[in-house]
């Protein structure tokens, strides 16, 4: 019999922090569906988002069936940092600037509601997630006396304000440090800000799930890959979802928390895709300040905490965003996050974990929640801007209400259908060149032969530069090839080392080494181009 494919359990070889006291082995086993079902509402993923919508549905008295592609929370929200953030990645200035003050409004509004409702629901099911409410800090990139400090704290001065104005408790404080900062690196002087928050996201979310599960109107479904989802009808609509296996599910409304919508376009091409990593790093129990703290580098560099064991907590610190697909250097991101780390915290230990993750940016600064383009009974949550974990429960609220009939003012900020504003075309243009500028690696072969590759990696050889295949070694050195197509839409996928995953650089899908589809927007797996890796693959996927 097979071995069970890791990419079965999380989205990449790299194991997150949250594995330390959650392992794989907790959490809970469900049956694979073999039949035609109907429901009331269809949730397609096992993430917070998907479990939210669950929640506030369930509790409501709607039937609800769940269905995952792979093993339960093996997406994004399992790669997390953790954090429960109001604070938004462009800024709030910026977010006026683009979708009004109301706009921001609504933001702050439904952030401070997901962060605040995490809490609510820990403490009502009794779960015991680490959940705590914390300040938030942003220091400037530069060290006092360097060019930028002064301009980073006039910024920061600015946004407090604008904060202040939509109801934060936000200011700024000259000569501001975090206690156990003991380096020699002096970026005193911060932005703070009080209601953030951060738990164990793997806890939460299978407390919640836990809960769900006793619950006779939730049924879930793992290692159901879903490869339609179509309205049907003119006047009296429903949605059919048709699985890989062949099953139909017909409901009412279905939602697809999938991280990104299983679908070609529309939406997606709204989006730029983005891997960002982590590591995980021992440092004495209350040695540091338990808060967020964020610089203004482009990526910025994250921190927050995390339980460890009696003597120790981790510090888990994160950044070095790049494009999916477009860079391929790893080591020197986790050696950078690492040196920063011990630069400002002499105390700092051992690094045990590493792992990356993937975030979405949308163009005008605001997720994609509710009803999809196109359509009026099938819904979506995308776009996190690296605040996936308070979108996830925002769109729990939000897309429940909606198809209850609840009317919730957060639609207008979060609405799918909304057009961008015209400011943003030009760079809606040039991220479309950008993606498209991807194809020339029909044009490009990583490796001469499959003599180059290493036991345990892997590369795309396309000597001809006609048929592109993604070749594997694995640590036996079996070859197994697969067709280096994305099944979304015909990208030529890179390897990524660090993960051992074929990565997509046009929007983002992302496969395992052995074939599974891991991220959309592609439905299915990658196409077998030899015997073996036909096997592999079918091995990978039922072990």
């Amino acid at each position: 019999m097979a071995s069970k494919s890791h990419f079965l359990d999380t989205s990449g070889e790299n194991d997150p922090v949250w594995i330390h006291t959650e392992p794989y082995s907790k959490r809970p086993q469900y049956k694979t569906l073999t039949e035609d079902i109907t429901t009331d509402v269809c949730v397609i993923g096992s993430g917070i988002a998907g479990v939210s919508v669950s929640y506030e549905l369930v509790s409501k008295g709607v039937n609800v069936v769940m269905l995952e592609a792979r093993d339960i929370l093996s997406g994004e929200s399992g790669r997390t940092s953790g954090h429960l953030s109001s604070g938004i990645d462009s800024g709030f200035k910026e977010l006026v600037s683009k979708r009004g003050k109301d706009g921001a409004q609504m933001a702050v509004d439904s952030h401070t509601y997901a962060i605040n409702r995490v809490g609510e629901i820990s403490k009502e099911l009794g779960i015991d997630c680490e959940y705590r409410q914390l300040p938030g800090y942003d220091i400037s990139q530069y060290e006092r006396g360097q060019d930028g400090h002064e301009e980073d704290v006039e910024e920061f001065k600015e946004e407090a304000k604008i904060m202040r104005e939509l109801g934060m408790d936000a200011s700024y404080q000259e000569g501001f440090a975090v206690k156990g900062w003991d380096g020699k690196v002096d970026q005193r002087d911060a932005q703070t800000y009080t209601g953030q928050a951060t738990f164990h996201p793997t806890k939460y979310i299978l407390g919640v799930l836990k809960w769900l599960t006793e619950q006779p109107n939730f049924q879930c479904y793992t290692r159901t890959r879903v490869m339609s989802v179509q309205e049907k009808g003119i006047l009296n609509k429903e949605v059919k979802i048709g699985t890989e296996g062949g099953q139909t599910v017909t409901c009412a409304n279905a939602v697809e928390a999938t991280n990104i919508p299983l679908q070609k376009l529309s939406v997606v091409a709204e989006l730029t895709y983005f891997r960002t990593y982590c590591l995980a790093i021992r440092v004495p129990k209350g040695s540091i300040e338990d808060c967020l703290l964020y610089d203004s580098q482009d990526p910025y560099n994250y921190v927050r905490f995390t339980a460890c064991d009696d003597k120790d907590d981790y510090l888990i610190i994160g950044g070095k965003d790049h494009q999916v697909g477009q860079e391929n250097e790893a080591d020197k991101r986790y050696k950078d996050l690492e040196s920063w780390v011990r630069a400002r915290f002499t105390q700092a230990g051992s690094v045990d974990y590493k792992w990356s993750g993937q975030t979405l940016e949308p163009v005008d600064y605001s997720a994609f929640i509710g009803k999809n383009q196109g359509n009026s009974h099938i819904y979506i949550n995308t776009g996190d801007f690296g605040n996936g974990l308070t979108h996830g429960v925002i769109a729990g609220r939000l897309i429940a209400d909606e198809i209850m009939g609840i009317s919730n003012p957060w639609s207008k900020l979060y609405n799918p259908k909304r057009i961008p504003p015209l400011s943003k075309m030009p760079d809606m243009i040039a991220h479309d060149v950008q993606i498209n500028t991807q194809y020339k690696r029909f044009l490009q072969s990583d490796v001469k032969d499959i003599e180059d590759i290493l036991p345990g990696s892997g590369g795309v050889l396309n000597p001809t530069a006609k048929m592109p295949m993604a070749v594997y070694k694995d640590e036996g050195g079996q070859v197994h090839k697969f067709s280096a197509l994305c099944p979304h839409m015909k990208g030529v996928v890179c390897w990524n080392n660090d993960e051992k995953s074929w990565d997509c650089p046009v929007h983002g899908s992302r496969f395992g080494k052995d074939g599974i589809a891991v991220m959309g927007p592609a439905k299915g797996n990658m196409s077998p181009a030899d015997e073996a890796s036909e096997e592999l693959l079918k091995g990978s996927s039922t072990a």
